[in-house]
């Protein structure tokens, strides 16, 4: 190797390495910082604590109103479960019907679904609201999880679309002459044939559920009710000022054990569903 070569790529690989740890240092102090003390969480900045506590846990577990974190994990993973099986079952049938079905205005209605995905979501924010509070939703899981039945996360109807147009007919034609019927082809060989892309939306589904904040403090009114995300906001008062930031950290650092869990469980499938989906970058 050239030494011009060597050089660069050494200089290449050094931009990347003081990259990441510059990026992930917010999330190690956020965990080291978690087992200090309340009063050397900020007087002592480094990353190898002078004292070790796990006093934050439990102070911070104790949770809001009289409803501990137990709860709140419990209601952050039920929502993230139902809105998985929501936008399984509804994107995979839209999807279905677009990359397969000949239907009237199919190119039009295909373009009005592309076009929703550069509409802004803060856009539809307050006739949602008005409708969903006419509904008498608000202050219930309704306004989140009933959205995910009806197709509306455009970005997975497109990833899987994407997927089945890249499916070979020939499979699909030869269900059919040996008797299958359109569902029998899309439950028996198009659903197994696209489980990269629908493990991909399942992950992503959880993630984007996951880290939600601005709908779950819109709409969850009552602690009980009270997801993950929505609960870490109660350690900041009404002025602004955060009453327990060991608790508040301890809980944070919590509140990514299950993505990374989840993101690295499925890593295989997730990075097979965005490369077949001619989404990479």
């Amino acid at each position: 190797m050239k030494n011009g070569t060597f050089v660069r790529h050494a200089m290449t690989h050094i931009f990347i390495i003081a990259l990441g740890l510059f990026m992930i240092y917010p999330v190690a102090w956020m965990i080291v910082s978690s087992f200090k003390p309340n009063n050397l969480i900020f007087s002592d900045p480094g990353l190898i604590p002078q004292t070790v506590t796990f006093e934050n846990y439990v102070t911070g577990w104790k949770g809001y109103a009289g409803t501990s974190f137990g709860t709140f994990f419990t209601n952050s993973l039920l929502m993230c479960a139902v809105a998985i099986v929501g936008n399984l079952i509804s994107c995979s049938m839209a999807a279905y019907a677009f990359a397969r079905l000949k239907f009237a205005g199919k190119g039009f209605w295909f373009a009005v679904m592309m076009a929703t995905l550069m509409l802004p979501g803060h856009v539809t924010l307050v006739p949602r609201y008005i409708m969903f509070n006419t509904f008498g939703w608000v202050g219930t899981y309704l306004p989140i999880l009933v959205p995910k039945f009806l197709a509306t996360d455009a970005f997975f109807v497109f990833l899987l679309v994407q997927f089945m147009r890249s499916l070979p007919k020939e499979i699909e034609e030869a269900a059919i002459i040996d008797g299958c019927s359109k569902v029998g082809v899309f439950l028996r060989v198009i659903i197994p044939l696209a489980s990269p892309a629908l493990v991909t939306t399942a992950l992503f589904t959880f993630l984007w559920t996951w880290d939600d904040f601005f709908n779950h403090l819109l709409y969850l009114t009552r602690p009980d009710t009270y997801t993950v995300s929505r609960a870490l906001r109660t350690f900041v008062g009404d002025a602004g000022a955060v009453s327990n930031w060991g608790g508040a950290l301890a809980m944070s650092t919590l509140s990514i054990v299950p993505a990374f869990i989840l993101f690295f469980s499925l890593q295989k499938y997730f990075v097979q569903g965005i490369t077949t989906t001619g989404l990479k970058g």
